[in-house]
């Protein structure tokens, strides 16, 4: 047992003064990635048939960019929705049998800024492309999701589909009162009154208020703005949609009436109207995807099934370091 034991504790250090040597030379023989990485879009047809094509593409969770993700979120490489939007609409751009973009939208908004750069990159795919874009709103089309569908020629409603909330909301935060019970006071030092408004530090003030208010009142008017621009030639005026725009939600039938929506309508709906606006006789409906993923019929989600995300709404992502977040957003 003496040997044994012995030869155990003689035998241990030259086995790990080898794995040293190995590693430290270069000869490195496995490399471990616990994040998968993301290949490139492949496309993949899920319906119909013919030369021409209609590409369907997501608008779906909370709209944000990767820079506004955090935690467990924020371990999955697969890129942001702004970063797919971009990638796709560049690809279908360069295929000269694709005819025309369906947005699939089932989402609540999100940032100001990334549900208008999502509208701004449609917009100018339209311009570039000549290409119909047509809206499908599914469950939910709210806010900045409702932002994202008027940059569509024709917007359709699920039966059962909630729209509207239009309007901002400023995400915000105040501890003070808590930190004052344990005892904690905030001793920021700034070089302007207003230097640190909007701390979770400290109470708001009145004055305060109304500079954050006008902020959001200017948001909200390019809001209204972008709707008007694309919603007025079928009626919708700014004084109709002033009315309309104080935050609430709406059904379909609803928005119908109010002009917010063109129709009722299932996601097959949606692609007849798309070959019709593109006047197609035939067509196939593709979706592109990322390599592994399953997809078979035109309800197929469109993430891959590597990206790790366990959370996919956290509100702290958006008030994180209790900075303000202007959002576009349905967050009852």
């Amino acid at each position: 047992m003496r040997n044994i034991r012995g030869n155990f504790f003689r035998t241990v250090p030259i086995y790990l003064l080898g794995l040293f040597l190995l590693f430290s030379s270069g000869c490195t023989f496995l490399s471990v990635s616990l994040i998968p990485s993301v290949g490139p879009l492949q496309e993949k047809t899920v319906a119909g048939m013919g030369k021409d094509k209609i590409l369907i593409t997501d608008i779906s969770g909370v709209i944000s960019t990767n820079d506004e993700k955090s935690g467990l979120a924020s371990l999955s490489e697969e890129p942001d929705i702004l970063t797919r939007i971009k990638e796709e609409l560049k690809m279908a751009a360069r295929d000269k049998h694709m005819k025309a973009v369906i947005l699939r939208i089932n989402s609540p908004g999100g940032s100001v800024t990334a549900s208008d750069m999502i509208y701004h990159e449609i917009e100018r795919f339209k311009e570039d492309t000549g290409m119909k874009v047509i809206a499908c709103i599914m469950d939910l089309g709210a806010s900045g999701g409702y932002y994202v569908a008027v940059s569509a020629d024709k917007i359709i409603a699920h039966p059962t589909a909630v729209t509207g909330s239009i309007g901002v909301i400023m995400l915000n935060v105040s501890i003070e009162g808590l930190l004052q019970k344990i005892g904690v006071k905030d001793a920021t030092i700034k070089t302007g009154e207003h230097k640190d408004m909007g701390s979770p530090l400290k109470t708001m003030t009145e004055e305060e208020r109304k500079i954050f208010q006008g902020v959001l009142d200017t948001m909200y008017e390019r809001f209204l703005a972008v709707i008007v621009k694309n919603r007025n030639k079928n009626g919708l005026d700014l004084k109709e949609l002033k009315s309309l725009a104080d935050g609430r939600i709406y059904t379909a039938q609803q928005a119908v009436e109010h002009k917010l929506v063109d129709q009722i309508g299932y996601l097959d709906d949606a692609i007849l109207l798309a070959k019709k606006e593109a006047e197609l006789t035939e067509a196939r409906v593709v979706i592109y995807h990322r390599p592994g993923a399953y997809k078979n019929n035109i309800y197929s989600k469109l993430t891959g099934p590597h990206a790790i995300n366990l959370v996919n709404f956290d509100l702290r992502t958006f008030v994180r370091s209790g900075t303000p977040s202007f959002m576009y957003l349905w967050a009852p």
